[in-house]
C-alpha cells in the first residue's frame, strides 16, 4: 500500500498536485476539506459545527477528524493506497493516523511538503476565492488560517522528519516541475 500525506499551507497546491498523484499511482484521495464541505452543503450537524469553526479559521477537533478518517479509510479498503490531503494537521492527528494505519497493517510511505511563501499563498487564495466563490477564501479568514498553520500544523514537519517520511518540495513555479519533484520523492520512498 502506498499512503501519501500531502502537506502545506492553504493555497500551496495540495489539491492540484493530489489529483496528479492519484492519476499516476492509482490512489484513492481523501480530502478532509472536501468531506467537510460536503457535510456543510448537506446541512448535517457535522456540517454546522464545521462551518462555525471554519468561519473562525479554526481546526476541526482531532477526535472528530480521526473518526471521519477511519470510516473513510475503511470504505476504501482494497485499493492501492491513499493520498491524505488536509490530514493530519496536528501531531496528535499524525499519531492517530499512524495508529489507524498500523491497525490495518499499513504505514505512511511519504509526507510531501509543498513549501510556498506566504505572500504567494495570499495571492493564490484570494484568486481562488474570486473564481470559486469559496467563502473561506477572504483576506481575514486566510490570515487566521495561516496563523493556525504556522502554530499548529507546521510542527508536523519535524515529526515526519523524525519518522523518516518527510520530503521537501519547492511549491513555487511550474506545475510540471513541481509534480516531477513529487514523483521523484515518492519513488525514492517506495
Amino acid at each position: 500500500m502506498l499512503n501519501i500525506v500531502i502537506f502545506g499551507a492553504p493555497g500551496s497546491g495540495k489539491g492540484t498536485q493530489s489529483e496528479r498523484i492519484v492519476e499516476k499511482y492509482g490512489l484513492d484521495h481523501i480530502s478532509t476539506g472536501d468531506v467537510l464541505r460536503a457535510e456543510i452543503a448537506a446541512g448535517s450537524e457535522l456540517g454546522k459545527l464545521a462551518q462555525s469553526l471554519i468561519d473562525n479559521g479554526q481546526l476541526i477537533p482531532d477526535e472528530l477528524m480521526v473518526s471521519i478518517l477511519a470510516a473513510k479509510l475503511d470504505a476504501l479498503a482494497g485499493g492501492k493506497g491513499v493520498i491524505f490531503d488536509g490530514f493530519p494537521r496536528t501531531i496528535a492527528q499524525a499519531e492517530s493516523l499512524k495508529k489507524i494505519l498500523k491497525e490495518r497493517g499499513q504505514d505512511v510511505t511519504a509526507m510531501i511538503e509543498l513549501d510556498v511563501p506566504e505572500d504567494e499563498l495570499m495571492d493564490r487564495l484570494l484568486k481562488r476565492g474570486q473564481a470559486s466563490g469559496r467563502a473561506d477564501d477572504n483576506e481575514e479568514t486566510i490570515k487566521k488560517r495561516l496563523v493556525v498553520y504556522r502554530e499548529q500544523t507546521s510542527p508536523l514537519k519535524e515529526w515526519y522528519k523524525n519518522e523518516g517520511k518527510h520530503c521537501y518540495i519547492n511549491g513555487l513555479g511550474e506545475l510540471d516541475r513541481i509534480f516531477a519533484d513529487i514523483v521523484a520523492a515518492i519513488d525514492s520512498k517506495i
